[in-house]
């Protein structure tokens, strides 16, 4: 079969050979037992419920094995043969050319250069999962083959529910992920009801099918490390950065360090996916020694390198180390998955990879004891640190609230709202007042004809539209914009691309909307194929975190989630291709909620229509809520907005005299 009617077969009508189990790959480890007897028949029953029932009786014992020995039901027999990437967009079959786009988004997330679980679909984060199983991707695949642009897919946790009616102008694809009733959002229930099939954690761009590999986070990244350095007043040269984690998203540390200039340093536990982003060249050298560390660090200092230096061990390992020795450390985070933090997001000290992966699964209650135990060393090691001098902040991976829940020393001796923790987090101090209250975040694109061609003209229109509009920003947003134009002047030569040709470049609504209105000029006048506009969860409208993304809001509605819900419902009506929502993302589930959209553009005039109006919309929904909590940036910000755009009208707050109280 060719690769088009293999993605048009759906579910095969006769089942495929079983599949050996590839060790070659990074798998997931195995998730804890969780079910009952009952629960466990319910769970066999819901993965079969994909298939004629004519195939039950072969295979029920072998899901019901993969349920024993992974935890889960995978359907491996069921993966396809043919390579897992984003394919030029006129490779897959179907009548809509949206929903081809959609098809390209989803292989590129489970390609095996971008996964990080590939063969259990799960592309970042320890958990973040496109599906639950292949049945769910071959369905879906299926399904976006056979739609026209009067209909609509409804995705529910990973499970296409089906084909609707809909119009043009409706998006394509709405995904759910997660989304439990409120009191059903604990660790376990993840744990439970993802194992009966029912819902599935979509994390933030995984289960959007917006995820672009570790070039999805370096901007932000190098943004955030360029702007600490700024904040102790220090230049990155010779500076040293200290964190942890290599996996989907943290992966992108290594490449920020050495984009801003730094020496940096990062742990990670795991062999397999240290090797994979040193042969991406994502990292400098490997060292499993502390004491050549140590040396090897010294070196860099000295000569002022631009070096980045994965250690194969444990993050605690070097806090401690680091300590003993007297070795500066300027600016210090962590990235490890806490948000996952019993199922293989963060690691104890003092055991092999090997050995906690058999614990997490087998004594999962002793596996909590240790990891609770290591993050109060860990914290202990930084407030050694900080004691120093060391700047150190929370990348939004639940770091602090995590050691907070395993009695670590972390909390502000002096607390105020909003400010609970002895240190902030990132976004307080920098990705909040700097860029997201000024409406800055991490606009991307792909090309879909995975031409390198298509995306480096990109680049060059990108950076001519921010080089035009630089003449003209006010002084609040020349930093931001100096920035912007610095990244993407060396986007090419810093080689980001892992998987698909995409970009992505920190842009407020105006530069967004002028960069997409000349990408589908350009499309129009076929000097590039067509285009797929997205963003990460992680910005100023899509998500309602109250330790990440709305860390800065200080008014007490940090832990309300209208804002992620109103943007998805407006991007819906106002043009996307695809729009998202999730419970979960990068600090756990029932601690965010969190949304995303994608939008193809095609060269044509309904393309320049939906972008001007969902672009808009996508960005001041969030600045105007961010002005509402008294964020002077964004009050700013919004003005702005208004000034230009007649039909724009948002509530401002009036300040009060703090003398008055």
């Amino acid at each position: 079969m060719t690769f088009k009617e293999q993605i048009q077969q759906g579910i095969p009508s006769e089942l495929p050979q079983p599949k050996p189990y590839d060790n070659n790959i990074n798998h997931a480890p195995k998730r804890k037992e969780i079910l009952t007897e009952e629960e466990k028949k319910l769970a066999l029953k819901n993965a079969l419920r994909y298939f004629e029932p004519k195939f039950h009786a072969e295979l029920l014992p072998e899901f019901k094995e993969e349920l024993e020995k992974y935890g889960r039901i995978y359907m491996y027999r069921f993966r396809p043969d043919y390579e897992m990437k984003a394919r030029d967009i006129a490779e897959y079959p179907g009548k809509s050319e949206q929903a081809k786009a959609i098809m390209l988004m989803i292989q590129n997330n489970l390609d095996y250069a971008v996964a990080q679980h590939p063969h259990e679909l799960i592309t970042y984060g320890g958990n973040g999962a496109v599906f639950s199983n292949w049945a769910q991707y071959l369905l879906t695949m299926k399904y976006l083959s056979e739609m026209t642009d009067e209909q609509t897919l409804t995705m529910y946790s990973g499970h296409p529910m089906g084909l609707f009616p809909s119009h043009k102008d409706a998006p394509r694809v709405v995904v759910t992920n997660g989304m439990m009733i409120p009191n059903y959002s604990k660790p376990d229930d993840w744990e439970k009801f993802n194992a009966l099939g029912v819902t599935q954690y979509g994390q933030m761009t995984a289960g959007s099918y917006m995820y672009i590999g570790p070039q999805g986070i370096v901007h932000g990244t190098t943004i955030t490390v360029l702007n600490a350095f700024r904040k102790i007043n220090k230049e990155p040269k010779g500076g040293l950065f200290v964190t942890s984690g290599l996996g989907g998203m943290s992966g992108a540390q290594p490449k920020a360090g050495n984009i801003a200039g730094c020496v940096t340093v990062i742990a990670e536990v795991n062999p397999k996916i240290t090797k994979i982003r040193h042969d991406q060249k994502w990292v400098n050298e490997i060292h499993e020694n502390p004491d050549e560390l140590v040396e090897r660090v010294r070196k860099a200092q000295q000569n002022k390198e631009t070096v980045s230096l994965a250690y194969l061990g444990n993050i605690v390992e070097v806090w401690e180390k680091f300590d003993e020795e007297n070795l500066r450390i300027d600016i210090g985070s962590d990235q490890t998955s806490l948000h996952n933090p019993w199922a293989g997001g963060y690691y104890p000290v003092g055991q092999s990879f090997e050995e906690s992966n058999t614990m997490m699964a087998e004594n999962p209650e002793l596996f909590k004891e240790k990891v609770q135990e290591t993050l109060r060393r860990h914290a202990a090691a930084i407030n050694k640190h900080t004691a120093k001098g060391t700047y150190f902040f929370d990348y939004g991976n639940a770091f602090l609230l995590e050691a907070s829940r395993a009695g670590a020393d972390v909390m502000n001796p002096n607390p105020s709202l909003g400010r609970e923790f002895k240190y902030p987090s990132y976004v307080q101090d920098i990705m909040g007042p700097m860029c997201f209250d000024y409406g800055f975040g991490p606009f991307r694109w792909v090309c879909t004809s995975g031409k390198p061609e298509d995306l480096q003209k990109t680049d060059d229109i990108a950076c001519q539209v921010l080089e035009e509009m630089i003449k003209t920003s006010p002084k609040e947003i020349q930093q931001q914009m100096k920035d912007n134009i610095q990244w993407i002047k060396g986007a090419q030569e810093n080689k980001l691309v892992v998987g698909s040709q995409a970009r992505i470049l920190y842009a407020d609504a105006e530069g967004r909307m002028k960069i997409a209105e000349a990408f589908n000029k350009a499309i129009k006048n076929g000097k590039i194929g067509a285009v797929v506009l997205g963003r990460d969860h992680h910005d100023v409208s899509g998500t309602d975190s109250p330790y990440r993304e709305t860390s800065n809001i200080y008014d007490g509605s940090r832990f309300t989630a209208d804002m992620a819900i109103q943007n998805v419902i407006g991007d819906s009506f106002r043009g996307a291709t695809w729009v998202s929502i999730h419970n979960g993302g990068g600090v756990g589930w029932g601690e965010v909620i969190n949304g995303g959209f994608g939008m193809l553009l095609d060269g044509s005039d309904d393309a320049d229509r939906r972008l001007k109006s969902m672009l808009f919309w996508d960005v001041n929904n969030g600045i105007s809520r961010r002005s509402w909590a008294r964020n002077e940036g964004a009050v700013f910000a919004i003005q702005r907005a208004m000034d230009a755009e007649p039909n724009l009208k948002v509530t401002l707050p009036n300040f009060v005299d703090e003398s008055l109280f």
